[in-house]
């Protein structure tokens, strides 16, 4: 597939380490997105599946869920992923990232490759795909335009219940926020990121949800430092390097097999992703099974 992206637009990303707004489906398939998202929810209250479904959306959804692999192999998304990384791409992670209606639930400045154990790689992205609007209101993200090039800076753990991120880790330094650009995204759009940009997002003001799914990409490349294994999920070309213990998309929703899959995943990722902590990480602590 050929990459999408135009020549101005690659060396904008280049330059200042993100690119919005990027047209990745039309509203109407976001919608319908969105409304398979919020069905999930409603199907799998909290104690039909060992983790609450929320657990689920924040950590590989890709792994248990197939719409969401589904939307990481967007060829919209991936053409445009790929004139930035190259024709070979491995999904990481899958994500969504929801904050409801007027609520204080923010993210606090970081850079992603922070606790990833991949190093300070250029290897990487985000594609960040709005399912419902995200404005200044809603709490949108918002960048530093060109701080992807700093190396990882100091981060500290807060572990503030009304964090989004893991150990509501947050940077250790001052970050300059009237110089940071509000990533208005409607649905249907997306943004994307490097991992070493400074990024924030805060609360949702506004009377609806805000959603969005958040997917991040590897080249074959890139490696896991920290821990002693990881996964990817090969979605374009093929992979040489062999860095990533491949895994396959799901074929249904939450199958034995691929909870069993991701409870494997989730602990050997824990090394790389908790290393460090004061405290258990919630995401990655150890829980009695209920399968």
């Amino acid at each position: 597939m050929p990459a999408s992206l135009s020549s101005s637009q690659i060396d904008a990303y280049q330059k200042d380490g993100f690119l919005f707004p990027i047209d990745a489906m039309s509203s109407g398939e976001a919608a319908s997105w969105r409304s398979e998202v919020e069905a999930i929810e409603q199907t799998y209250p909290d104690g039909s599946l060992p983790q609450p479904v929320s657990q689920y959306f924040r950590v590989g959804a890709h792994v248990v869920i197939p719409q969401m692999a589904r939307i990481a192999c967007n060829p919209a998304v991936l053409n445009a992923v790929q004139s930035i990384l190259g024709p070979n791409l491995l999904v990481w992670s899958c994500e969504l990232f929801i904050k409801e209606p007027k609520t204080r639930k923010i993210v606090s400045w970081h850079q992603d490759l922070t606790y990833w154990g991949m190093g300070e790689t250029d290897g990487q992205l985000t594609a960040w795909i709005a399912l419902s609007p995200a404005t200044s209101q809603s709490g949108c993200m918002k960048f530093v335009a060109g701080s992807h090039n700093n190396r990882i800076v100091p981060h500290r753990d807060t572990f503030h219940e009304d964090n989004l991120l893991s150990r509501g880790q947050e940077i250790a330094v001052d970050v300059d926020e009237a110089t940071a650009t509000d990533i208005v995204l409607q649905p249907g759009q997306m943004s994307l990121h490097h991992g070493r940009m400074f990024h924030a997002s805060g609360p949702n003001t506004s009377e609806d949800r805000r959603i969005g799914c958040a997917i991040r990409y590897v080249t074959p490349g890139v490696k896991q430092l920290v821990a002693e294994r990881d996964y990817a999920m090969l979605v374009r070309g093929f992979d040489a390097e062999q860095n990533w213990i491949n895994v396959a998309a799901p074929s249904e929703e939450f199958g034995a097999e691929s909870l069993v899959l991701y409870e494997q995943i989730r602990r050997d990722q824990a090394a790389a992703l908790t290393q460090g902590a004061s405290q258990k990480v919630g995401l990655y602590a150890e829980t009695a099974s209920r399968m």
